[in-house]
Parts: C-alpha cells; structure tokens; sequence
C-alpha cells in the first residue's frame, strides 16, 4: 500500500541530546575534574535510551522510573536519581544538568531532518511526532521553521499512554485520518517505536548514532519505503 503518512519518533530519531562546550560547566566528577567524553556519552545515553533501565532504585525511584514519560514530576525524579547514581556528584549539579536535559533547544536535529519534513511537505505527506517523553518539544520544531511541517504530535504524557501501547500510535493516525497499514512508523527503538506494526504500520528502524555520523539515516528510511529524496 502506498505510504500516505509517516510517523516518526524524537529522540535519537529526528533529534538527539548532545552536549556542547557549554554544557562542561554542569558536568564535573566529584573530585572536581570535566567528565571525560567516555563518561559524558554514557551521561547522555542513560538520559535518552528508549528501552531499559541502567540503574538500581528505591521503592519511590522505581515507580517513577516506570511511570516516568506520564508526568513531568516523576520524570524530574527519576532522572535525578539517573544522573546521581551515574556519578554526578551533588544534587544541584543534576537538576542543572536535568534542566539542559529538558530544554527544548538543548537538542540537536539529525542533518537531514529539514530535508525530510520538506520532501513530505511537497508530496502531500502528513508527519506525526510519537514520543515517549514528558515535555512539550514542540519548540525544538517551532523555532526552526519547522512546525507548520509537522501536522500533529502524539506525547506520552498528553495523552496518557506510552509506546509500545497501540494506543499512542492509533491517537496519531486518528488525528491524520489515516489508516495504519497507509503510515510509516520511523524510530530508533524496535521494541517501543516497533509497536506501531501491531496495528498494521510499516516500520523502519534508524540508528540513534550522533547527529554527526548519520547525515542521511531519515532520507534513507524513507526511501526504503518508496518514498523518493537524496541518499547521500
């Protein structure tokens, strides 16, 4: 069937946390030294990995860990506790850091997200972002120009539900009037943004690589999908 509407993912999908030279400030060892790049990539792997949980909590951690993309409150408290026991040494150091982390121009789009958004845009192609996430990212879009390309936005903590619940996925082809089997599901996680294929959605998988070493991984998937645009 051909694809009339493409649902994508947000993080490490069309944009990814990274850390730039301002952000060395918030992010010292307890012995007072800069992480080093090793330690500073793991910090943000653990702030973003879609699937699984890296550390241990308490009884209060744990349900927010679980429940952490329903509501900002327990989000905030879970990723505290993810950076403390990741080794950030003091807890005004996390909630700056925790901060960065939710500030929408923190993050970084992958090169050829604009490309992509326009190349839709010109075939008539409605875009849906599905996220797990518990904070508005809409701005991440608007002040690139980007959120009249954008036609809806499915968040977990709008709406209730997280993925790999269908019900994210049917919010989003509700609201563009499409039917699954007509959408295309783009993420970087098979187990949560995979999800999408139990109502009938095509699936293409994007590896949640640096923005710099993936400067065509959506245009790919599209292609992948008979949706024609530049492969590099």
């Amino acid at each position: 069937m051909t694809i009339e509407a493409v649902l994508f993912d947000f993080s490490g999908t069309v944009f990814r946390l990274e850390e730039d030279e301002s952000w060395d400030v918030d992010m010292t060892a307890a012995d007072g030294r800069a992480f080093d790049l090793h330690e500073k990539a793991e910090l943000m792997r653990r702030m973003t990995t879609p699937v699984g949980q890296l550390v241990e909590f308490d009884e209060r951690g744990q349900y927010a860990w679980e429940n952490r993309d329903l509501d900002q409150e327990l989000h905030r408290h879970a990723y505290i506790q993810v950076l403390r026991k990741s080794g950030v040494p003091s807890l005004e150091q996390a909630e700056r850091l925790y901060r960065r982390s939710i500030d929408p121009n923190s993050w970084k789009p992958y090169p050829d997200l604009g490309e992509t958004l326009e190349l839709l845009a010109a075939q008539d192609i409605p875009v849906g972002i599905v996220s797990n996430i518990a904070f508005d990212i809409r701005p991440a879009f608007a002040a690139r120009g980007w959120d009249s390309l954008v036609r809806m936005f499915a968040l977990s903590f709008e709406l209730g539900a997280v993925k790999p619940d269908p019900r994210i996925f049917r919010a989003a082809l509700d609201k563009l009037a499409v039917d699954p089997e007509a959408a295309l599901m783009v993420g970087d996680s098979a187990e949560a943004d995979g999800g999408a294929t139990a109502l009938g959605c095509a699936f293409a998988l994007v590896d949640p690589l640096p923005t710099a070493e993936r400067p065509d991984g959506l245009l790919r998937a599209l292609r992948a999908h008979g949706l024609t645009g530049r492969t590099g």
